[in-house]
């Protein structure tokens, strides 16, 4: 299925404002971070298991375990972004 994913901040500095991305079904925030990091070694550095960031599924902050479904939007961003 198809996810809109969006960046924000010093994410979106690295990897643009969003791409699309294809996941399987039941896919959690937390494996389409893992498939995110997997994609390229920009993506591994902003996106690493060892970062701070928040994530949102369909413009509502959402915790890691949530799970997506066709055409969702996901954004990621640190966890404190400026206005």
């Amino acid at each position: 299925m198809n996810v809109t994913v969006r960046y924000f901040a010093s994410i979106r500095e690295v990897l643009g404002s969003g791409e699309q991305i294809e996941v399987p079904a039941e896919t959690t925030l937390s494996r389409l971070r893992d498939q995110l990091i997997e994609r390229s070694a920009k993506h591994a550095v902003v996106l690493a298991r060892g970062r701070a960031l928040r994530c949102a599924l369909n413009q509502t902050l959402s915790d890691e375990s949530a799970v997506v479904s066709e055409g969702a939007e996901v954004a990621f961003f640190p966890p404190v972004t400026g206005g």
